[in-house]
């Protein structure tokens, strides 16, 4: 079935909320991601509810039926594997990939999907350490409730990044004046009381982020071993 722009830009961000979060997100949730007032994201999901994309009861999670989860998991796909060529073969930066994707993903082919990811060798992630779903909409990658934010991390310790949320290009620029990216090592990382912001030291100096910027970053907690 086609299906409309702006039905296919709801679909990708429940799977996505879905993916980051553990969970089928509220409508609350979607209006904020899509930025969007909350009656028209109840007229949104009304309407894919009736298509037969998603379920809905009053007040409650918005799921992907699984016509919707394979229609989103096609898209998501295409996205992160244009993000990806753009990358690799265009010379952008990871800062300016999103919307580029987010406006090509609507218009190319499965076909030339399927011919960037052969040329670009069916990588598993994509710049920003999201995992790209299989053509069986399975992927490598693993669900935000079985990792960790960056500001969850204890004081102290030291992590290495996994993912950066590819929907704030400032937050993305920033990162990369320190030389971060997926797989650095972060270290001696620091909440500053009172403050809402952490000091975390890199390879390039000691960044400051805030807190709620933090959680845009999912990283893994490093073992001694890893350190030296």
């Amino acid at each position: 079935m086609e299906l409309s722009t702006s039905n296919e830009d709801y679909l990708a961000a429940i799977w996505k909320l879905e993916e980051w979060n553990g969970k089928a997100p509220s409508t609350s949730e979607l209006a904020k991601k899509l930025h969007l007032s909350a009656s028209s994201v109840s007229e949104g999901v009304s309407r894919l509810a009736n298509l037969g994309f998603v379920t809905h009861a009053p007040y409650g999670s918005v799921s992907l039926t699984e016509s919707g989860r394979a229609h989103a998991e096609r898209l998501v796909r295409g996205h992160r594997i244009i993000e990806t060529a753009l990358v690799d073969f265009l010379g952008y930066t990871w800062d300016e990939v999103h919307e580029e994707a987010e406006q090509l993903e609507h218009a190319v082919s499965e076909r030339l999907i399927e011919r960037l990811d052969g040329l670009l060798g069916h990588p598993d992630h994509d710049p920003h350490g999201d995992p790209i779903p299989r053509e069986d909409g399975t992927s490598l990658g693993r669900t935000r409730a079985v990792q960790l934010t960056l500001d969850q991390v204890h004081s102290g310790s030291a992590a290495r990044v996994e993912r950066v949320s590819d929907e704030n290009p400032d937050l993305l620029k920033y990162l990369a004046t320190f030389g971060i990216s997926v797989g650095s090592l972060l270290t001696d990382i620091k909440q500053i009381p009172g403050a809402g912001v952490l000091e975390v030291r890199t390879a390039n100096g000691t960044l400051t982020i805030s807190a709620a910027a933090a959680q845009s970053i999912i990283v893994r907690a490093t073992t001694d071993g890893e350190l030296k």
